[in-house]
């Protein structure tokens, strides 16, 4: 399998590999999300953890930026996604260092690290680069809506945060580990950093989220699989144009529904109750069917890491009679996921 967005387009840039995770001074583990994301799907690319006072750990080894350049390290990437997406100032020290060592900035915060003097003046007198994941190509096109080649597969969310990313990985992995030809296609900057390239679809001017779709998706080879991660939710009252822009540009063929089970209302907006999956199966084919009239929902990925063995696999027995699909949790494998995956690999019945 390759995860590399820039594999078929070259407007979408590589990143410089393998990465030293920094983490800063975090710490509350949830804000360190992307580096636990690095670690779980791209350890190979990962040579080590540093921080300049964080209590949280990947539980990689801890490298300083000049031990992790020695060890082969061209990046060091910040793995914090803190609230406001703010670079302290307590940072900007180990951040010179990591350059002075020969490593290039990696950030996906909001904040543009050439916005920092300090870090736009080192990176001049070092000849280093300092990299915003969350910046986009500039030469977005206005969407087609032009079928390509290729086969595709979207997951997509009753809201956003449930896993959507880890099952459209999952997916990418089983089909590779199917024979599959196929790429995994990050649309988020965990996604990216993980990919090595793609899209940051949540900063694309709105009239170019579907063309932004189609740029990172394609046309391939007749039995090529493109998995792409989806991003909020059609039902999201903030996030809901970013997922129409990304299900119209992706054109799928086929789509996952990824739900966590228990959560009743949109993340940080309790006055919207969450969909029920039928309804976000029911609404993705309206409209998925505008670019495809041949997509299709293959089954449900439930992100089942609060409930015990026994009573995730009576959830998945349970909701499949229910729905009348497969229904799995990626991350715990096994034969529900096998039918999950098989279902997705299905050619769609004819006649």
């Amino acid at each position: 399998m390759s995860m590399h967005s820039s594999s078929t387009d070259s407007r979408v840039g590589a990143l410089p590999q393998p990465y030293l995770l920094f983490l800063g001074d975090t710490t509350e583990p949830g804000y360190a999300k992307t580096a636990f994301g690095l670690r779980d799907w791209a350890a190979d690319r990962c040579v080590g953890e540093w921080s300049c006072g964080a209590t949280v750990s990947t539980g990689l080894t801890t490298l300083t930026p000049v031990e992790a350049r020695a060890r082969g390290a061209r990046g060091l990437v910040i793995g914090v996604a803190n609230a406001g997406g703010v670079i302290p100032d307590g940072w900007i020290g180990a951040l010179v260092e990591a350059m002075e060592a020969g490593l290039d900035i990696v950030s996906g915060m909001h904040m543009r690290l050439a916005d920092i003097p300090q870090l736009a003046a080192a990176a001049t007198r070092l000849r280093r680069s300092l990299i915003d994941i969350r910046t986009p190509p500039h030469d977005i096109p206005v969407a087609s809506g032009r079928k390509r080649s290729g086969k595709r597969l979207l997951t997509v969310g009753t809201d956003c945060a449930l896993g959507k990313k880890y099952t459209a990985l999952a997916l990418a992995r089983a089909f590779a580990a199917r024979g599959v030809a196929v790429d995994f296609r990050a649309s988020g900057q965990t996604g990216i950093l993980i990919a090595g390239g793609g899209i940051p679809l949540d900063a694309v001017v709105a009239d170019f989220e579907a063309g932004a779709a189609e740029l990172l998706s394609p046309a391939a080879a007749p039995l090529h699989w493109d998995v792409i991660e989806g991003q909020g939710s059609l039902f999201h009252p903030a996030y809901a144009g970013v997922s129409l822009g990304l299900l119209h540009g992706s054109q799928p063929d086929a789509f996952v529904v990824c739900h966590e089970p228990g959560r009743t209302h949109v993340l940080g907006h309790p006055d919207f109750a969450l969909p029920d999956i039928e309804e976000v199966i029911d609404l993705t084919l309206r409209l998925g069917r505008r670019t495809n009239p041949a997509i299709r929902c293959v089954g449900v990925s439930l992100n089942t890491a609060r409930l015990d063995a026994d009573a995730a696999q009576q959830l998945f027995s349970r909701e499949s009679r229910r729905l009348g699909l497969p229904v799995a949790d990626p991350m715990r494998g096994g034969e529900a996921f096998d039918r999950l995956v098989a279902a997705a690999l299905e050619e769609p019945a004819r006649g």
